[in-house]
């Protein structure tokens, strides 16, 4: 597998830093860089990777060296340092870890995992070499067929870093997907959740009992025609392909943490005032009381929360969408992702945002119209949907059956609602009547639904009303 070794330290590392520290492999490994110069590589002496090392990173929000790693990291802010090995040789592993104690030991910090680094010795690689290209030129691809790019991790926390970011959208432009096999116990970041679970891309987990499953559905995996796919079970047909569920996956305790989660769309005007995340930032002040911590175009999030800086990048991206991860303070779990497009309603923002609460810990749902009402007043708000679910406060994604969510709420804007015949929005099939929010002329619409979590007729309601404002 790849193997990634990670840097944490106190001061940047210099250029006399990096030298001592890529010299691991001794002065005879060749140099060289990719990505515009943000990669430098360790070469055997055919000029292919054993090691591949990003240009530092300066991490200024507090917890995500503990929440992605389970490592204590100097104080904020401190420099993030990712080396990765090339697959199946093993002076390689070596030199990703040695380059990493040494990196350490420079530039004031630490290294993780610890065991991957404790030597400060050259790595012995006489005669080492490694596969040739194509798969050598991406040591982050460990098997590569005309499906998929299949990439072997083994980190606490399967996130959305640069360059598994990077794998999915080189996979894209070739047209294929991307699987990633971990073993058990490993969990995944939110933010990498969606890409995920698009076919052919999958969570692949390696289980002693069953092989290989799908960490989020539970099918039972096999590599057959170049990829992991799911094994059908005996009684499959044509009409119904059912595959079995990993026995690892039906294991499902009861802990009385649950997680609301809420998905919305705004729509602005292109405008030189325009500024972007100002939406997010209501909301979660709200819900948790305190602004977002940080925000990143990949994970770790590295840079303080600034609305302003969001509206920056995603210009200088512009026609091009604009993808960033947002996560709260340590003590109060919260992680969103928010994709922006330039369409030709105006400028878009997609929001996927999650909070987590434990056992003693009531989630802000008496909150909702308050929250729903700014949103539609104040930032365009599209539509809105609240759900809330059993399922870990710390919002990790175990590769395990938590259940789905049930909806507390869906919220129409108040342009889509003025947009509709007769009195459509108003009038609904659902029990309980809509809320109107904002001005009597021009209301937004608010639509309470059950929100139990033990209960999920609550869906039933929501597709009723969904069928109803489409005038099915």
């Amino acid at each position: 597998m790849t193997k990634d070794v990670i840097a944490l330290t106190a001061r940047m590392p210099d250029p006399g830093a990096m030298l001592a520290s890529l010299l691991s492999g001794g002065p005879d490994k060749l140099v060289d860089t990719t990505g515009e110069g943000a990669v430098v590589r360790l070469c055997d002496g055919e000029g292919r990777p054993l090691v591949s090392v990003e240009a530092p990173l300066l991490v200024q929000v507090p917890g995500e060296a503990e929440r992605l790693l389970g490592a204590t990291p100097p104080p904020v802010p401190y420099w993030w340092t990712e080396a990765r090995a090339t697959t199946g040789v093993e002076a390689a592993e070596q030199l990703a870890g040695t380059f990493a104690a040494r990196l350490a030991a420079l530039a004031g910090g630490s290294a993780w995992p610890p065991e991957a680094a404790r030597s400060l010795a050259v790595v012995t690689t006489d005669g080492v070499s490694v596969a040739p290209e194509p798969t050598a030129a991406q040591p982050a691809v460990d098997v590569l067929t005309d499906k998929v790019a299949v990439v072997i991790q083994d980190r606490p926390v399967l996130a959305m870093t640069a360059w598994l970011s990077e794998a999915f959208r080189t996979a894209a432009t070739a047209d294929l997907g991307l699987q990633v096999v971990t073993p058990p116990g490993i969990t995944l970041s939110p933010a990498a959740r969606d890409s995920l679970s698009t076919w052919p891309s999958r969570w692949v987990v390696r289980d002693e009992r069953d092989g290989y499953y799908d960490g989020l559905t539970g099918a039972v995996l096999r590599w057959q025609d170049g990829m992991f796919a799911p094994v059908p079970s005996a009684e499959a047909t044509a009409e119904d392909p059912r595959t079995p569920v990993a026995a690892t996956y039906r294991e499902a305790t009861v802990t009385g943490e649950r997680q609301l989660a809420v998905t919305f769309r705004t729509v602005h005007p292109a405008g030189e005032d325009l500024v972007l995340g100002s939406a997010l930032e209501t909301i979660w002040r709200e819900l948790t009381g305190e602004p977002p911590a940080g925000v990143g175009t990949a994970e770790p999030a590295n840079l303080p929360w600034s609305p302003r800086q969001i509206t920056d990048l995603a210009r200088e991206r512009a026609p091009e969408p604009t993808w960033v991860v947002v996560v709260g303070s340590p003590d109060r779990p919260g992680l969103a992702t928010v994709r922006i497009s330039r369409t030709k309603a105006g400028v878009e923002e997609d929001v996927t945002l999650m909070f987590g609460y434990g056992p003693d810990e009531e989630p802000p749902v008496d909150a909702l119209p308050k929250v729903a009402e700014l949103l539609a007043t104040r930032h365009r708000l599209q539509s809105m949907l609240v759900q809330l679910r059993k399922a870990r406060r710390d919002l990790a994604v175990p590769p395990r059956f938590e259940g789905p969510g049930v909806p507390v709420a869906f919220v129409l804007g108040a342009e889509e609602v003025h947009q509709m015949p007769d009195d459509r929005a108003r009038r609904t099939p659902l029990s309980e009547p809509p809320v109107p929010l904002g001005p009597k002329t021009r209301p937004a619409m608010y639509y309470p639904l059950p929100g139990d979590p033990s209960d999920l007729s609550g869906w039933q309601d929501f597709e009723r009303l969904m069928r109803h404002l489409k005038g099915e």
